[in-house]
């Protein structure tokens, strides 16, 4: 049992794979639509062989940020759509997710979804260079540090 769990828990533990692991949880985990997350998350982090546990508290650190991209992203997406009618509301998305039926909500903001995920997928490849090129260099430092540190001679 402690073997597995050991492999998991430092399963792509270089610095530039956690700094990888960190900048592509950063992504996924803003990845503009509920419940996806998770997934997307697991999904590129087996893919890329990245170290999932990492990612996977990073998602979940990440929810209350990631609830305010949604807004964000929607409001870029209005921006890069040139969007005149319809304009988001979360009050009403809400109200409309409690009022209508599923089909009804999808079709009344599926156009929210699309300029969202326009933002994201517009933003992402820069997320994932601001966030992993200073994840990288930090952790470059700390396993230089830690090497300085085990070379030293016990007093």
């Amino acid at each position: 049992m402690r073997e597995p769990l050991v492999g998991l828990l430092t399963h792509g533990a270089t610095p530039e794979k956690l700094a990888a692991a960190i900048a592509w949880s950063f992504v996924c985990s803003l990845f503009p639509f509920l419940g996806l997350t998770t997934f997307l998350n697991a999904g590129v982090g087996y893919w890329r062989k990245l170290n999932l546990p990492l990612m996977q508290a990073l998602n979940y650190t990440l929810s209350p940020l990631h609830l305010v991209m949604i807004l964000a992203y929607v409001k870029l997406g209005e921006l890069l759509w040139r969007a005149q009618d319809d304009r988001f509301s979360i009050v009403d998305m809400v109200r409309s997710f409690h009022e209508l039926g599923f089909g009804e909500f999808l079709q009344k903001f599926s156009w929210a979804g699309i300029h969202a995920l326009t933002a994201w997928a517009l933003t992402a490849p820069l997320l994932y260079v601001v966030v992993y090129h200073p994840a990288r260099f930090a952790l470059l430092r700390l396993a230089r540090l830690r090497h300085i540190v085990q070379i030293l001679p016990a007093k």
